[in-house]
């Protein structure tokens, strides 16, 4: 029998954008500021062309404007800092997503902290990386972001609460860990080289689960009743039909489940929680720039 409370991010993340559309509706009125949000996608990779497709089917539904540009694989990369040149002093856009994975040839990190580090939707400029992990106002990471909110939801005040964050990737591990500090929490980053990994797990309230590997941390690894956020993604063979796949996160679910107090799935936990925070971030980066001030989301 399941005793853990599922944490459901679609309905969560379906509350996040019901609020960010009302706060879209309130700028226009009050302001008339339209926060606009440009994605750059270079190639065709099929992963990065679904999750660009949903971006500007969002930001649309929630009133904002979308501005598209879909790059040829072949595109230099002094091209691409061109395009984002403009980006930066088009005054209609607020926030620049540049899609990752790059092509090779282009360097991602030149790239990310060409973007005006108050246009950086996702958070990924070395300047909002630092603001961050000195507690200072700047762009959060989307899907840290998205685990934050849905830990609070679930749990309130964080403060004092041991949390071990699995994972220490610049795009989550590390932003989670500097997140849960500022929540008072005593943070531990462990990754797959740490040293009996299961034992610190144990000992974690709150566990994330960002480290890439499917079901890597076992049911018996959680502490009972803790807060379970799994982050990873991964494709597997089908049991019944190895040459079908499913999706799986970096913890064992099934087991998981009869120990924690909540879990977030996978499909349908995290995921759907980095894109609404994607459009949070569009409308805090739009009042920053227009010195106005943000409506409640």
């Amino acid at each position: 029998m399941a005793n853990a409370t599922i944490i459901d991010g679609k309905i969560f993340a379906e509350a996040v954008r019901a609020r960010v559309k009302d706060a879209v509706t309130s700028l226009k009125n009050d302001h008339g500021l339209i926060p606009g949000l440009a994605v750059v996608l270079v190639g065709e990779d099929p992963a990065s062309q679904v999750y660009v497709r949903n971006k500007k089917k969002q930001t649309v539904e929630a009133g904002m404007a979308s501005f598209d540009h879909q790059l040829d694989v072949a595109t230099s990369e002094a091209d691409l800092l061109s395009l984002i040149e403009q980006l930066n002093n088009d005054p209609s856009v607020h926030g620049i997503l540049v899609q990752l994975p790059l092509p090779d040839h282009i360097d991602s990190e030149k790239v990310i902290d060409a973007i005006d580090p108050k246009k950086d939707a996702d958070g990924f400029h070395t300047i909002n990386v630092g603001r961050l992990s000195t507690g200072k106002k700047g762009m959060v990471p989307c899907t840290p972001l998205g685990c934050l909110m849905m830990l609070k939801d679930q749990l309130g005040s964080l403060a004092g609460k041991n949390a071990v964050v699995v994972g220490r990737s610049n795009i989550v591990g590390k932003p989670m860990a500097a997140l849960l500090l500022r929540e008072s929490c005593t943070v531990t980053v462990a990754h797959s080289r740490t040293h009996d990994l299961a034992g610190l797990c144990r000992s974690a309230d709150i566990l994330v689960a960002a480290v890439g590997l499917p079901e890597m941390i076992k049911g018996d690894w959680v502490k009972p009743g803790a807060t379970v956020i799994d982050v990873g993604i991964n494709r597997i063979p089908k049991r019944e039909e190895p040459k079908k796949f499913r999706l799986v996160g970096d913890v064992d679910f099934a087991a998981a489940i009869e120990i924690a107090g909540a879990i977030t799935p996978v499909p349908g936990g995290v995921g759907p929680m980095t894109i609404a925070c994607l459009l949070r971030n569009t409308i805090t980066a739009a009042c920053r720039i227009a010195e106005v001030d943000e409506p409640p989301m």
